[in-house]
């Protein structure tokens, strides 16, 4: 079986501005994918495109050898898309506007219950869409996406806004929704979930493609030191400058930092010396990567 997705030679611009430059890549049947970048650097635009839902001016994009821009009915059919901002019908309720959405596509009132429920949203159902907040009407936002049951889903950044615990169950939801065969593009802003949900990342700046691979491959790439934080004045700095292998020692009032490329030998012979107390280790991250790749500045 050949790619689901097939974007070759991507462009897109707005006057002088250039959101989109020269994209090209693939995503596999099944695959989770992500596409990733600082504010800016095209990510939304290229999944509209993607979509179907903005033309490209150079380039072509391909979903199982279907163009999405041509509106083929068979193929919308199988697609499921969460958009960045989503407006609702006013002054129904949440269930209301999920079986709207779910009648244009035939779906019973069974397959809008259970799906609230997946969302946390069934105590809910009754309420208006303009009385949820913020990460309920996100929620509903996925709901719809996903009433008759896609193929093929597009979610752009679907945990903005949501907390901590909403976003976490949402995560356990998503991958069930790869386990089950579908293919899901992913735009996000958090790294970790990237690193959790998908399969391979693809990490675009100024609409260019930076770097395409697995989070794991591309942390390991990256070729970064690993941090071992210790209690302060578990060991002198002197004692822990002079342990092969550490290359830096950070000392700061609540802790001791050492970087090492070699945390075993390091692991090693701070158990030997007893200076263990409060240790923890941390690597590089796909957040490491990201900054590496796309720099630490500020943007609009």
């Amino acid at each position: 079986m050949g790619a689901r997705i097939e974007v070759a030679g991507l462009t897109k611009s707005y006057g002088d501005l250039t959101a989109v430059d020269d994209l090209t890549f693939t995503v596999e049947p099944g695959e989770f994918f992500g596409l990733l970048g600082p504010n800016g650097a095209g990510k939304t635009t290229a999944l509209e495109m993607i979509e179907g839902l903005r033309h490209p001016d150079g380039g072509s994009v391909s979903i199982d050898g279907h163009d999405p821009w041509k509106r083929d009915p068979a193929l919308q059919r199988r697609l499921g898309v969460q958009l960045q901002s989503s407006a609702f019908f006013e002054r129904l309720t949440a269930r209301e506007q999920l079986a709207t959405f779910g009648a244009l596509y035939g779906v019973g009132g069974d397959r809008v219950d259970a799906l609230l429920e997946q969302v946390g949203l069934q105590d809910k159902a009754r309420s208006r869409v303009e009385d949820l907040s913020g990460g309920q009407a996100q929620r509903l936002s996925i709901a719809c996406a996903l009433v008759h049951d896609p193929e093929v889903v597009f979610l752009d950044e679907p945990t903005a806004a949501l907390d901590p615990q909403a976003r976490r169950n949402l995560w356990d939801f998503l991958e069930g929704l790869n386990d089950s065969g579908r293919t899901v593009v992913l735009t996000t802003h958090y790294m970790e979930e990237a690193e959790v949900l998908c399969d391979r990342v693809a990490i675009i700046d100024h609409g260019r493609l930076l770097e395409l691979d697995s989070p794991a491959a591309l942390v390991r790439g990256l070729d970064a030191p690993t941090r071992i934080s210790l209690a302060p004045g578990a060991i002198d700095e002197t004692r822990a400058r002079g342990i092969d292998g550490v290359e830096a020692v950070e000392v700061h009032p609540d802790r001791t930092v050492l970087s090492t490329r070699r945390p075993a030998d390091v692991l090693t012979a701070l158990a030997g010396l007893d200076a263990l107390d409060g240790l923890s280790a941390s690597g590089a991250s796909l957040e490491d990567v990201f900054l590496s790749l796309t720099g630490r500045k500020y943007r609009s």
